[in-house]
């Protein structure tokens, strides 16, 4: 695909910087937002119509947080391949849609250490749905668009500003840029924990 339309997006981040502002311009453009937690509550804070994840799962947030996104409706809405039909006809089977954006950034894990938690404390703070979402959206880059950072909303915009949709090379820069950032943050991770 090289031309994806962007009509539903899941957002869920840790870092706010500019999410307002982004989600604004997504909802302007009839992009339908799905949202966890804290971003949730700063989207509709903002005003702006967003949906929870629960909803769409149809489970709660369960283990304290630990587990929200880790669902099929939302991994196959983001792992479906648009180009094949046999992935859409299953969507349609399952009844699950599929998304078009994962704008996702992890659990401040580098703060963490900073602060010094203890280790149990810290271990909290090792997000393992926000990096599932941006593997599992850069593995599938030919049909969903993943923003890893608030650093590339502006970039993004740019992209969908005359008839939202966005182009394959955009969308492999992105992929590139989302497994950057899961290697960083498991770098870290690693270099934590052992001993």
């Amino acid at each position: 695909m090289d031309i994806l339309p962007i009509r539903r997006a899941i957002l869920s981040v840790t870092d706010k910087s500019g999410l307002v502002e982004f989600a604004t311009f997504l909802t302007s453009r009839g992009v339908e937002l799905i949202s966890t937690g804290g971003t949730q509550k700063a989207l509709e804070a903002a005003g702006l119509p967003v949906t929870a994840v629960s909803t769409v799962t149809g489970f709660p947030e369960i283990l304290g947080g630990r587990v929200k996104t880790l669902h099929p409706k939302i991994h196959a809405g983001i792992l479906a391949n648009k180009d094949e039909p046999q992935h859409m006809q299953t969507l349609a089977e399952k009844g699950i849609r599929p998304f078009d954006l994962v704008c996702v950034n992890l659990y401040d894990f580098a703060g963490a250490v900073e602060r010094h938690l203890s280790l149990e404390q810290a271990v909290e703070e090792i997000d393992i749905g926000g990096p599932c979402m941006l593997r599992a959206a850069a593995k599938n880059f030919h049909s969903i668009l993943v923003l890893p950072s608030p650093q590339w909303y502006t970039a993004a915009m740019e992209e969908l500003e005359k008839d939202t949709t966005v182009g394959l090379e955009f969308r492999q820069v992105m992929a590139s840029r989302a497994f950057e950032a899961t290697s960083r943050y498991d770098a870290l991770i690693t270099s934590y924990l052992r001993p």
